[in-house]
């Protein structure tokens, strides 16, 4: 992939970030590290692309222009759906973006139709359903509702399964397939869920979102930081492809999630334990400690991350989780 495609699809993962406002000083803030923070940052000056986006200098149809290929003209729109889908379905504002987007790169509208579906569909799955892919849920406890209870499932099962959506996420991020990408929110908002579940609280989308804000966690940042790193490590390619990239490349594109879904699991279990009573100082102070903790841990866990990567099916995972695949 060339320079001025990285930094036409960055150009337009950025824009899709803030169709919708990006309402809060410290949503733009968190955007904004990320593109500060970006491996190959200062190749492509991403911080002056981050103003020039901001302040509309920059625009979608320049951005398009840029991409000559069929296959990266498709993987704008899949990751400018994925940026709008990431904190939940489409607003309104999202929704004209993606209109206009889809007309700055010519695309048909039977294929806009199937990449929103998809989009739409993971933002929206339902967080109770199981997955072949899951360690097993453990049984709830009989009259278990929204108020605490011991945990249903016992300290060590409930490690196991929050390192296993760790590694399965980490793998996900070593795939060049960019619909893999999509899967990574939806799967840490099930953990979040079936942690919850397990100390007897009954979680809806809404409070896990509040829950990940509080503790520090930007979804649409968290989604641009993936595609990001992908895109300037090289990693992500044509939509569907195979394996590629190794240990190195693992280092700086599947760590991340890695981490964040390691310390978001082990974050969850300490507040629903405590009965939600972690203020969110310490909330955010403890998922900073787990994320520091969590990098020495994947390092453990590279061959692991690595062999899941090579036996992944991509669209078994999305069609599990809820999205539509083509």
């Amino acid at each position: 992939m060339t320079h001025d495609e990285q930094k036409a699809l960055l150009t337009i993962a950025l824009a899709a970030a803030f169709a919708d406002g990006a309402g809060t000083d410290a949503e733009r803030g968190e955007i904004r590290r990320v593109a500060e923070s970006l491996p190959g940052a200062a190749d492509l000056n991403l911080p002056a692309l981050y103003q020039d986006v901001l302040l509309k200098r920059a625009s979608i149809e320049t951005a398009a222009r840029a991409l000559t290929t069929p296959e990266t003209r498709e993987l704008a729109y899949v990751l400018a759906a994925g940026v709008c889908d990431a904190d939940g379905a489409q607003s309104a504002p999202e929704r004209a973006f993606l209109a206009s987007l889809r007309a700055a790169l010519g695309l048909s509208g039977a294929a806009a139709q199937a990449i929103d579906a998809g989009a739409d569909a993971l933002a929206t799955a339902p967080l109770a359903a199981a997955s072949s892919f899951e360690p097993p849920p453990a049984a709830k406890a009989a009259g278990a509702a929204a108020t605490p209870v011991a945990t249903t499932m016992p300290a060590a099962e409930m490690d196991k399964m929050i390192l296993n959506y760790a590694i399965l996420n980490g793998a996900l991020e070593l795939l060049p397939d960019s619909l893999a990408s999509m899967a990574i929110i939806p799967l840490q908002m099930k953990m979040v869920y079936r942690v919850g579940q397990a100390h007897g609280y009954d979680l809806d989308r809404g409070h896990i979102k509040d829950f990940l804000a509080t503790a520090g966690v930007g979804l649409t940042s968290q989604y641009v930081e993936q595609i990001g790193a992908k895109l300037l490590g090289g990693l992500l390619g044509k939509i569907g492809g195979g394996l590629l990239g190794g240990v190195g490349r693992q280092a700086t594109s599947s760590a991340f999630s890695f981490g964040t879904t390691w310390a978001l699991g082990h974050v969850a279990k300490r507040y629903y334990a405590s009965d939600r009573t972690l203020s969110a100082a310490a909330l955010q102070e403890t998922f900073s400690s787990l994320l520091g903790e969590a990098r020495t841990l994947q390092q453990r866990y590279t061959g692991e991350i690595t062999s899941r990567a090579g036996t992944i099916d991509v669209k078994q995972i999305l069609s599990e989780i809820g999205g539509k695949v083509r």
